[in-house]
């Protein structure tokens, strides 16, 4: 439990920010570095502040993280929503084609498990010597 009251307002050092954010301070950094949270204030001897908005923004990036959208596209996404004269439809594209990439990825995976599935089911798993996981393995 962090030692900032709930009720402080802001702006938080790293550690609070990630703890309020559920995203580590090394995450902080990077997305920092990415650009993707551009102008973190810094004090005179260069410590980061955030303030209630950055911290907002860490949880929006951390649930496009959760949701698997790449670094570029939470940079357009992260864009996107600080346009308040955005499309809408320029949002859902974005989100389609992930969903299309992951609807390929599960299928590959399901494709994957069926196969494996297939040749436990097949393998002996005695004291043989023969083995067709090890025979599909080398493509006989």
């Amino acid at each position: 439990m962090s030692a900032t009251p709930s009720t402080h307002a802001g702006p938080w050092n790293i550690g609070a920010a990630a703890e309020r954010s559920g995203v580590s301070a090394r995450m902080v950094r990077h997305y920092e570095g990415l650009g993707l949270l551009p102008g973190v204030a810094r004090t005179e001897s260069g410590y980061r502040q955030y303030t209630e908005a950055d911290i907002h923004s860490l949880q929006f990036i951390k649930r496009s993280r959760d949701l698997g959208f790449s670094m570029e596209e939470i940079a357009e996404l992260v864009g996107l929503w600080h346009n308040r004269r955005r499309a809408s439809a320029s949002v859902k594209k974005i989100a389609q084609r992930h969903l299309g990439e992951l609807e390929e990825r599960i299928a590959s995976m399901q494709a994957m498990q069926r196969t494996l599935s297939h040749l436990v089911h097949c393998c002996h798993g005695d004291g043989r010597p023969d083995c067709p996981i090890l025979d599909d393995l080398a493509g006989h």
